[in-house]
């Protein structure tokens, strides 16, 4: 006869210290609770706080500036130039928003209105435009730019933070930046490098220099808008960059995506000084699409074989047998590869160090700035006309530029570089002198 286990009873201790244990559970997580609810009334009231805080900080310096004019309070100095003349519904910058608050004002002898510096400076529109461009940057949308602001104290009444309100903020601002940037004064930078590209938006084609300095540092040298990337575009923009001080006169190299619009007015605008390197990774890319889907590997691992090579000829050399096998049965990525393919080496013959090679023959610095541009784009759902796409382009490479690195291989490459164009710029000048003697 088979057994039944027989089943224990938890006394009444046990149940005392169950009951014990869940009360204990139970407390410590409300006390969890409180002082997370706690914590974020804290955080919410030090906000506020802080915010109330600054505004009292800067009536205490009005109050101080105009006490500095017109002199304490009641007393009588026969000195005085100014005195106290009450004060005025005023608004301020604070936190992203006009900020309504007492202006305190004073007034000369005669009558006229003085202004006081501290509200000169915090009056001023520029932060609130600044603001408005950093939150577009970040991909806050002008609808949603209130919800993005610290809360103010219910006792500090504020506007400026409608859709309307930050879009003709952001207007302002980047027309500004648009100003400035499209005009600098480019005569200062020692520049070897010049890379062109361009990204179409919407209808239009925004074109970008880039250079690169004797040090490595990149700059942006200028925006172009155009209906195409054409040659008459390019050539605007390479006209307006030596208008700016840009110097055309002495050998600089140029590195381009391997348009035939680019080489052109790069040749216009440079002549002979100019050293052309159409990018290896285009010319590749160029070649491969026009092959079928079981060549593609074997002939893109013989471009980067090539190009990988230890000088310029033996380069060149292999390129050339990749054409005779292909003009057979593929005579169309033959004849690509073809096109154009002593200018994929130009960077090669200058024998620089090979990191610094990698970088310069390809057009990858300027196509990390031109992702900016598309990144920063794809947040605008309705384009309002070229002025609008180029607004948005500035303000998007000026940001970028704000984290620019030196180029790779620039500490043991830039001066070999500098030489190396400095050489070809001496033999340059010499075939003329000789061409017209």
């Amino acid at each position: 006869m088979k057994k039944t286990a027989s089943k224990t009873r938890p006394t009444e201790a046990t149940r005392s210290q169950l009951r014990a244990t869940l009360g204990e559970v139970a407390r410590e997580e409300a006390k969890n609770q409180l002082v997370l609810g706690l914590r974020e009334l804290v955080r919410k009231n030090l906000r506020e706080f802080v915010i109330s805080a600054g505004a009292e900080a800067l009536a205490a310096v009005l109050e101080e500036e105009r006490t500095q004019l017109v002199g304490p309070r009641y007393a009588h100095l026969p000195t005085r130039k100014a005195r106290r003349s009450g004060s005025a519904p005023g608004e301020l910058v604070m936190g992203g928003r006009r900020v309504q608050v007492r202006r305190p004002r004073a007034r000369t002898l005669d009558g006229q209105e003085v202004q006081l510096p501290s509200w000169t400076a915090f009056g001023a529109e520029d932060p609130l435009n600044d603001r408005a461009v950093e939150q577009a940057l970040v991909g806050v949308t002008t609808r949603r730019y209130a919800r993005s602001l610290e809360p103010l104290p219910a006792d500090l009444p504020s506007r400026g933070t409608s859709k309307s309100a930050v879009s003709r903020r952001f207007v302002a601002a980047t027309e500004r930046q648009m100003t400035e940037w499209l005009g600098r004064d480019l005569s200062a930078l020692d520049l070897g490098v010049l890379m062109i590209d361009g990204v179409h938006i919407d209808e239009h084609v925004m074109l970008v220099a880039l250079g690169i300095d004797a040090d490595g540092k990149k700059h942006v040298l200028g925006v172009r808008e155009g209906a195409t990337e054409n040659a008459a575009a390019c050539t605007a923009l390479l006209a307006d960059l030596r208008d700016r001080g840009l110097p055309t006169d002495r050998s600089t190299l140029v590195v381009i995506d391997g348009s035939k619009a680019l080489a052109k007015a790069v040749r216009s605008v440079f002549g002979e000084r100019a050293i052309v390197q159409r990018c290896q990774v285009h010319k590749t890319r160029n070649v491969v699409d026009q092959l079928p889907d079981e060549m593609k590997p074997s002939v893109r691992q013989a471009m980067r074989d090539a190009y990988a090579a230890s000088d310029a000829d033996r380069a060149h050399k292999m390129l050339t047998n990749l054409v005779r096998r292909l003009e057979k049965d593929h005579p169309g990525a033959a004849a690509s590869l073809e096109e154009g393919l002593d200018e994929t080496l130009s960077v090669k013959r200058l024998r620089l160090p090979r990191k610094l090679e990698r970088q310069l023959s390809t057009t990858n610095a300027i196509e990390n700035l031109m992702g900016s541009v598309r990144r920063l784009s794809r947040r605008v759902k309705r384009w309002r006309g070229g002025k609008m796409i180029l607004r948005w382009t500035v303000a998007a490479v000026a940001d970028a530029a704000t984290r620019f690195r030196r180029i790779t291989g620039a500490r043991e490459g830039m001066t070999p570089l500098m030489r190396a164009l400095a050489q070809h710029g001496n033999a340059a000048t010499a075939l003329r002198a000789k061409a017209a003697s």
